[in-house]
């Protein structure tokens, strides 16, 4: 980049309704740079942006690129999702003029970089540990900036900022949720690094397996070396304990887990009233007993990753930090309770991917191990569907009922012979079936399933608040 960010005076944003660009987009609002963006269609985050003063456009014409941006711009940053195609109008028109397009991940590198920089990367949980990491320094009165790739229930955003605390660090903290599409984590130089799950994903990213394994790797090698001695610590990478990496510069390496043997550990969890409580260790040390303010054993893992960040590498007090995880609502799509009621619960999750659909279905059928348990599904993508089918297969197999969408296309074409009849064949299930959202709406107005699972990364968080709505008529 030929100037700093902050010296432009527009910036447009091409997916500019997208988790991680709104977020970047909500900072630059923060320093007085005007917003102007082009996204498919309206949603709530994209009027939400629109509220907070930025301009945008549903139309991929050139005649509706803005005026004033075609006039400034030497004065305007450009950022790009990979989910726009390369024939784009406003793409093209761009590239025909020379003009330097960024894409959102080295943006956020150019942000975040100069800073004390803590990254959570993972196939699994970084949405949920980045966003519990953020509230728990909120909480604790610690200055900070945090860029998530959901929407917290805290808060009702996915950019935090906090000016008015206090600083624990030299640099000020940025808080980060590192993704592994399209290798974006590696635009980023964390301070502090927690990885939570390394379970192949996007391989119509990456050529294979060893590939994804790979990018990881190569991520660990962009953590800054730093210092191990004293409160707060830098140069730490913080790995799940099953995890194995091939480091090659001098960071220390601190396991997490269930293990004892783990330089941080969660034990003795049980379930109280529906709410996880887990004894945190560092070593052989108790620290204290903790009340996760999620349900699930994986979120319980998810609050220890955050604790070995605040309790280890920050030094924040047990107290307040009791009271982070306990307060923590998650993000929006995360474990997020829709209808909680004796008779009837609704929980709307994100889980794409075959260990996160285990993750939640285990955790549910923990929380209410006496009622049936049906599930609605979205696949997310023909290539990811195709590449993990057993492990759908299996993971859904474990529902009482199954209720299965076709498959959400997200940025591509058709698979021939890859759709949801095909998946569901593989189903070890008596009771399944593929229905459209207007049939599944149909479906809960004659029976409502005591437990009802939401589920999947498309665009079936549409039909959430029909189905809520649905469950209020009771």
């Amino acid at each position: 980049m030929s100037k700093n960010i902050s010296s432009y005076k527009y910036a447009y944003f091409l997916g500019i309704g997208g988790i991680g660009m709104s977020s970047i987009c909500r900072y630059l609002m923060s320093i007085n740079i005007q917003i102007y963006g082009y996204d498919k269609t309206e949603t709530s985050l994209t009027q939400s942006l629109v509220k907070e003063g930025a301009h945008i456009s549903y139309v991929d014409e050139i005649s509706s690129f803005p005026d004033l941006i075609i006039d400034n711009i030497s004065n305007t940053l450009f950022v790009l999702t990979p989910a726009i195609p390369s024939k784009h109008s406003h793409l093209v028109f761009l590239k025909n003029q020379g003009i330097p397009i960024f894409k959102r991940s080295e943006v956020l590198g150019m942000i975040s970089n100069p800073l004390f920089n803590i990254s959570v990367a993972g196939t699994h949980g970084k949405t949920t540990t980045s966003t519990l990491i953020a509230h728990i320094l909120e909480t604790s009165g610690i200055n900070y900036t945090a860029f998530l790739g959901g929407i917290s229930a805290n808060y009702n955003t996915n950019y935090l900022r906090k000016t008015d605390g206090k600083n624990i660090t030299e640099k000020p903290i940025v808080v980060l949720e590192a993704d592994e599409f399209d290798r974006s984590f590696h635009q980023l130089r964390p301070d502090i690094a927690i990885i939570t799950a390394i379970d192949a994903d996007h391989l119509d990213i990456y050529d294979n397996h060893r590939a994804f394994e790979d990018a990881f790797n190569h991520f660990a090698s962009l953590i800054r070396e730093g210092q191990n001695s004293t409160i707060p610590k830098s140069g730490q990478l913080i790995i799940q304990e099953k995890l194995t990496l091939e480091l090659t510069h001098k960071i220390t390496v601190n396991t997490y887990g269930v293990s004892p043997n783990s330089e941080y550990s969660y034990q003795n969890v049980t379930i109280e009233n529906g709410r996880f409580h887990f004894d945190f260790y560092e070593g052989q040390k108790l620290v204290g007993n903790f009340i996760c303010g999620l349900p699930g054993f994986h979120n319980v893992s998810n609050a220890t990753a955050a604790l070995a960040v605040c309790y280890g590498m920050l030094g924040l007090d047990t107290a307040t930090l009791k009271t982070g995880i306990e307060t923590y609502k998650g993000a929006k799509r995360r474990f997020e309770y829709i209808v909680n009621q004796q008779d009837f619960v609704v929980i709307d999750d994100y889980a794409h991917h075959p260990e996160e659909l285990n993750a939640i279905i285990g955790s549910v059928k923990s929380l209410y191990p006496n009622k049936k348990i049906t599930g609605i599904f979205q696949p997310h993508l023909f290539t990811r569907t195709r590449d993990f089918a057993a492990g759908f297969a299996e993971s859904l197999s474990a529902l009482d009922t199954l209720w299965l969408m076709e498959i959400y296309p997200a940025r591509e074409e058709p698979i021939e012979g890859i759709n949801s009849a095909w998946l569901l064949n593989q189903v070890v299930n008596k009771h399944k079936s593929i229905l459209s959202p207007d049939a599944i709406l149909k479906q809960l107005e004659v029976e409502k399933p005591e437990v009802l699972l939401i589920l999947g990364a498309g665009d079936i968080d549409r039909i959430v608040e029909p189905i809520r709505t649905l469950y209020e008529k009771h």
